[in-house]
């Protein structure tokens, strides 16, 4: 038998749930927050939320995202394109 490698959620599924929580959050107009003030609303930690943010600013193409601002923790601002 062999054993799959799927005991952690892997890095793409988590990139989806972020985007779809930023997408929902932004659908108004701007969003700005610190990664600590939702991980507990996306399940992550504040540091995989901000890899994350990295990555999906480079990547994402129908969200604006910028890291705005460092004041104990980085703000991000997101935005839809």
């Amino acid at each position: 038998m062999s054993m799959s490698t799927t005991a952690q959620p892997s890095t793409d599924s988590k990139e989806r749930r972020l985007k779809r929580y930023l997408r929902d959050r932004a659908e108004d107009g701007e969003l700005y927050f610190k990664g600590k003030f939702i991980a507990d609303d996306v399940g992550m930690s504040p540091k995989e939320i901000g890899a994350l943010m990295v990555k999906l600013s480079e990547s994402a193409t129908d969200l604006e995202i910028e890291k705005w601002s460092y004041t104990s923790a980085t703000t991000w601002r997101v935005e839809p394109a």
